[in-house]
């Protein structure tokens, strides 16, 4: 049996969703529920796997399957292709497994020509729809398959408009629409050097092949790396047979929510745009009228479709997205899917699903993204502040947050100035899904037109970044990098503020606070501490940060960095004088100035974890990123030293490193001066035995973490140091108080010995920044000069740094699991690495038997969902 490519509606379901695309099967899902949707059929995404493989050709026999399913559509439909009594349009659209808004191209009104054209005017009686359609249908055609860019037409559309002196497409005649489309193609053949197809065959062949080829256009690179969507899936097309949505005052278009996207309140939301095709709601060019006015203009149809909506709500158990058109008064359904909603909507549809008794705890749990919880920790404007201000103007409350930053006109302005520490709002007629890579590089995004369901407004609800939509107020110069609102001029680099919540715009600088946690955040992060195993603590070097992580939920500390402790001015001074001593009583000497300081900050973080375990990382950079650089602060070092300047520099230049990364540092340091590793045990433990003495309810059990070790001998040398010292002050105290030395792996030939230090370590934690840096073999903060080629040539699909490589340092880390476990059964192992408030890598630390991760304060509530998700998902 040869391969099958093709699929009708009637033939596939919801469950095909990896070979027919989201969009394909949900399609086929409404023909089954005897829903009233065009037919068609979709083109596989194995297909368009086949098509890569194949050097970017579409092979004979796929070829001949689309040709053969062309014509049981010609029977479905009882329309024919070129047809002159009855000519079948079609639209062509792509459809990937994960719904990726806006980042891949669709044709609609394909098969038309010249003569079918005059067909359809004369049937339908209407010249000026049947102009409109070929009009579109070239300009489509040319800007997705040919890639002749979208100006070119819109400027020839502009130009006419300025010569009839009307305002809108939709008061061009008939005559116009025509003489616009003959100066499409000749601007078509001037590009191309051909012209423009007429054979609807062909057309659609070129259709599908730019469908495929779309998959692969930098925007949707840019989106598969931020959404964890592999490469190799592939999109499906979808060839439907066309409604008209244009083809006068009984008919429309419209996107509808079957509830609020940014609130989740329930309740029917969506626009709707009278005598228009899909692209003009989508593309926001025109902003639409809500839905409610559906019901006036066409009430047999909006109570159809509301009934259409119930029941795509009661058998998918979820909030749907939906794109509809109204032809001659008649509903048609194009699509639905899972509706991208903010994380607040996220969190309330969810609890309102199992207080309806349509999903379990569970159920809700593994529907919200916990990427998207980010957004709720975001801060809000400040209330007082907020209420003295006078908005200058007002959008939709397209995608909710507070933002405030420099004005930017262009994708590229933002990324430039945000790579320069500015932060920016973006301020646009529309956006284009090209200005994805700028809109992430923004606080906020701000357009003249477009509505709810604009694409601006779908990516930005998906990244969680602030957005108002169509601003119609805006009088906008975006050549000359300016804009009027309420009677004043902006500029580029003036501030302006923006809350997506209500769709004000204010001039100037709004202050903002910090978000509070309540409701259903709380109810579901309840369900998920129900049914996750990991534990998740957090990385923190401060009080302020501890406690900001406790009330996120963390618990415990499982990375404090001593280091940044010692940076301060009053401590780095005694630090460095540690640095330039000769002798070990001068080094000394210079430590124990430096001690009561650890000790203080230690008492604090004990307190603030409240008996909860804390994991403390000893001295790991090298001593030369605390030398002074500055000719003043080495004239001061050499006096407290009674050095003279030459010495002191001398000194400096001899700890000049060719590779830091791997140079003296971490334990390195405690073999080489055992008094650094004395000072920070007895500020460690005398912390302890200080905060235990105060609360007895408490179990202060500190863990004293030696980084950067290599070989167990190292670790054994280090250990007797802090163990001794630690044993004599415990003593002196006459208390009973328990510690553990254990290491933090992150040298892969540390992971592939663990078997010999897992005898010397009550714990391993997993410096995964390092572990990946050092298996990979390039530094993190050079990667950044090559890790773009990588992308583009397909050798990677991530940057390893933000999302753990589980094939090569996933592998060390189960390599040090099953070898250092059944050494030592009381082993405890954690993650410390910025992986550790990575979704799809906590689930991986769940899979190998983590017992925690640890993460930064921010991430905690992204992890406990993260850490639930992967329990209910292998169980």
């Amino acid at each position: 049996m040869a391969n099958k490519w093709v699929y009708l509606f009637t033939e596939g379901n919801a469950n095909m969703r990896e070979l027919l695309g989201g969009k394909g099967a949900n399609l086929a899902e409404m023909t089954g529920l005897g829903l009233p949707v065009p037919q068609g059929f979709t083109i596989t995404t194995e297909a368009c796997t086949q098509y890569y493989e194949d050097g970017k050709e579409i092979n004979a026999e796929i070829q001949a399957q689309i040709n053969e399913y062309i014509e049981k559509m010609e029977e479905i439909t009882g329309k024919k292709f070129g047809d002159k009594e009855n000519p079948l349009l079609v639209s062509v659209r792509s459809g990937a497994r994960a719904s990726m808004p806006g980042m891949m191209d669709t044709i609609l009104n394909l098969g038309l020509n010249e003569d079918v054209v005059e067909v359809i005017a004369k049937k339908s009686n209407n010249p000026r729809w049947a102009w409109d359609c070929y009009r579109r249908f070239i300009q489509m055609y040319s800007d997705v398959v040919m890639e002749v860019g979208k100006k070119y037409f819109e400027e020839l559309i502009d130009k006419m408009k300025a010569e009839r002196g009307v305002t809108y497409d939709v008061e061009l005649t008939a005559d116009d629409l025509k003489e616009l489309a003959g100066q499409f193609k000749a601007e078509y053949k001037e590009k191309i050097g051909q012209d423009f197809p007429d054979d609807p065959k062909e057309q659609l062949m070129g259709a599908v092949k730019a469908v495929f080829r779309s998959w692969d256009n930098p925007r949707a690179n840019v989106y598969r790396r931020d959404n964890d969507i592999p490469y190799s899936w592939g999109t499906a097309v979808n060839v439907q047979s066309m409604a008209f949505g244009n083809m006068g005052d009984d008919c429309g278009t419209g996107v509808a929510f079957t509830r609020d996207p940014a609130t989740g309140e329930k309740k029917l939301m969506g626009e709707f745009l009278i005598n228009a095709q899909g692209e003009d709601v989508v593309a926001g060019v025109r902003t639409p009228m809500p839905i409610a006015k559906m019901a006036e203009e066409f009430p047999e149809a909006f109570e159809q479709f509301q009934n259409v909506c119930q029941t795509l709500e009661n058998h998918y158990r979820d909030m749907q997205d939906m794109e509809f058109t109204v032809e001659n008064k008649k509903l048609y359904m194009l699509q639905t899917r899972n509706g991208k909603r903010t994380a607040q909507a996220a969190l309330k549809i969810a609890c309102d699903l199992v207080d309806e008794g349509m999903r379990t705890e569970e159920e809700a749990v593994a529907m919200i993204d916990p990427r998207n919880l980010d957004t709720l920790l975001h801060p809000q404007f400040d209330a007082a502040a907020l209420k003295a201000a006078t908005p200058i103007g007002k959008g939709l409350g397209a995608s909710p947050g507070a933002a405030c930053g420099k004005i930017v006109f262009t994708a590229e302005d933002a990324e430039n100035w945000n790579a320069k520490g500015e932060k920016v709002v973006l301020v646009r007629l529309e956006t284009s899904p090209e200005d994805i890579t700028g809109m992430k590089a923004s606080q906020g995004i701000l357009t003249v037109r477009g509505g709810m369901t604009s694409h601006a407004a779908v990516v930005a609800r998906g990244m969680g970044t602030c957005c108002v939509s169509g601003c119609g107020d805006i009088a906008m110069d975006e050549a000359n990098k300016k804009f009027t609102l309420a009677g004043k001029e902006f500029h580029e680099g003036d501030y302006i503020s923006i809350d997506g919540s209500t769709g004000n715009i204010y001039d100037g600088v709004i202050p903002t606070v910090d978000a509070t946690i309540a409701g259903e955040f709380g109810r579901i992060m309840a369900w998920a501490d129900k049914y996750r195993t990991l534990k998740v603590r957090t990385n923190a070097d401060t009080p302020a940060d501890a406690k900001k992580a406790r009330e996120l939920g963390a618990e415990g500390i499982g990375l404090c960095r001593t280091e940044h402790m010692f940076f301060e001015e009053d401590r780095i001074a005694a630090f460095r004088e540690m640095i330039c001593s000769d002798t070990v009583e001068e080094r000394e000497a210079a430590l124990n100035k430096i001690l009561p300081y650890q000790q203080g900050d230690f008492e604090a973080l004990y307190e603030a974890l409240e008996g909860n375990p804390v994991t403390i990382r000893f001295l790991d950079p090298p001593l030369h990123e605390f030398v002074p650089t500055e000719e003043a602060d080495i004239e001061k070092l050499a006096a407290a030293q009674g050095k003279s300047v030459e010495d002191i520099k001398t000194i400096i230049a001899s700890l000049h490193e060719f590779n830091p990364m791997m140079g003296h540092r971490g334990c390195r340091l405690a073999v080489t001066y055992p008094e650094i590793a004395k000072m920070q045990t007895k500020a460690v433990i005398r912390a302890a035995i200080n905060v235990q003495k105060a609360h007895a309810d408490w179990t202060v059990e500190p863990e004293i973490m030696i980084p950067l070790v290599c070989d167990v001998k190292e670790l054994k040398f280090v250990k007797k140091v802090v163990v001794e010292t630690a044993d004599a002050e415990i003593a002196a105290a006459g208390i009973d108080l328990k510690y553990e030395v254990g290491t933090m792996i992150e040298i892969p030939r540390a992971a592939l010995t663990a078997d010999e230090i897992a005898k010397e370590a009550d714990f391993f934690c997993f410096g995964t920044n390092d572990l990946t840096q050092m298996t990979y073999g390039f530094s993190r903060d050079d990667a950044g000069k090559f890790l773009n080629a990588y992308y583009d040539a397909k050798i990677f699909e991530n940057d390893p740094f933000a999302k753990l490589d589980q094939t090569g340092v996933g592998k060390l880390m189960e390599t040090a699991i099953k070898l250092g476990k059944p050494v030592n059964n009381k082993l405890h192992v954690g993650i410390c690495g910025e992986h550790g408030g990575d979704p799809s890598s906590v689930e991986f630390c769940h899979k190998i038997g983590l017992d925690y991760v640890s993460c930064s304060p921010f991430r905690v509530p992204i992890a406990r969902l993260a850490a639930a998700q992967a329990a209910i998902a292998n169980k």
